[in-house]
């Protein structure tokens, strides 16, 4: 398999956290995972780039490495009332003209506006800057509330943890969900938050204390080859099945139902990369009963069959490069 190459465009002063989240995913080797990327971090006038944090740090690639990229990440922006150079919008446009993808993390989305690639388009951006992009950029479809968006050619996330967030679905998208979970559980992190997800809980009333769902859930991915219902996963929790649904809203931004079938799905993704199970018996394991509803349910939530799937990230035979959604 192809290395993939993502740069990282950085500009003074820039965040260390955005520019992490992608390094942390793309850039760091780790014992016994393959290396499936190489990242490389360039700049407008090569140098002396100043952070956030106090400290520079010396980037000795120019633009014209972007010509080479895969992926072009922009790890955030502060110049939010300004416009990028010419120059600048020039070379992510030409990236993403030759085939490039290109994602923004929190206010890198106001640079991906300007170049005009986000026109038409739904994106994202941290909740606090939402209603500035959309006043700046109305051709832009703002969506303040969900954690990333990704359509395909260019993505786009919300601030800082969902630049991670933003950073493991692509690499799931790119190498299968078994190779993302890898990469999540050596950054001590959760292998999949969706992407409508909310950015934020609602807070919690005076009187009443966030109440975790992790024990739920934790027993519920224990039990998905087994029927679960919303009474199940609520007698679970010892609640009502309302106060559930709203527990879930509030702490996940999806249904339980919704949020059971992301899992069965997830699952189904890793037995299909790691073993040779047939359809029919993966739909049995991950509790969707039967081959035809597996097919159905997949290609809504994935957007390809589960034999595509297979083909293009099973261990069990030479892997080919998966197309891009």
């Amino acid at each position: 398999m192809s290395i993939h190459r993502v740069v990282a465009l950085v500009f003074a002063p820039q965040s260390t956290f955005e520019l992490a989240c992608a390094a942390e995913v793309f850039g760091v080797r780790r014992p016994g995972l393959p290396v499936r990327y190489e990242f490389s971090v360039c700049t407008e006038r090569p140098g002396v780039v100043p952070t956030l944090a106090g400290y520079d740090m010396t980037v000795s690639e120019g633009l014209a490495s972007l010509s080479a990229a895969d992926t072009v990440v922009i790890p955030g922006w502060q110049g939010l009332t300004e416009a990028p150079s010419p120059a600048v919008l020039d070379a992510v446009r030409l990236a993403h003209r030759r085939g490039a993808r290109v994602v923004a993390i929190c206010a890198g989305a106001f640079l991906l506006a300007w170049t005009g690639l986000l026109d038409g388009r739904r994106a994202t951006t941290h909740w606090r800057m939402a209603a500035e992009l959309a006043a700046r950029f109305p051709e832009v479809d703002v969506e303040p509330d969900t954690l990333y968006i990704d359509l395909g050619d260019v993505a786009t996330s919300a601030g800082t943890a969902a630049g991670i967030d933003l950073c493991l679905h692509l690499a799931r998208v790119d190498h299968g969900a078994a190779y993302a979970a890898s990469v999540a559980r050596h950054m001590v992190m959760p292998p999949h938050r969706e992407g409508g997800q909310l950015q934020y809980a609602v807070p919690a009333t005076a009187d009443r204390l966030p109440d975790s769902l992790a024990p739920i859930l934790d027993w519920a991915v224990e039990r998905l080859h087994a029927p679960l219902t919303v009474d199940d996963l609520a007698a679970q929790g010892g609640v009502s099945p309302r106060t559930l649904a709203r527990r879930f809203a509030e702490q996940l931004g999806a249904s339980p139902g919704r949020w059971v079938l992301r899992q069965r799905v997830a699952a189904a993704q890793v037995l299909l990369e790691e073993t040779d199970l047939s359809v029919e018996a993966i739909a049995t394991r991950v509790g969707l009963s039967s081959a035809a509803n597996l097919r159905r349910r997949f290609h809504r939530i994935v957007g390809t069959s589960p034999a595509a799937y297979r083909r293009s990230f099973s261990r069990h035979g030479e892997q080919a490069v998966p197309a891009r959604r």
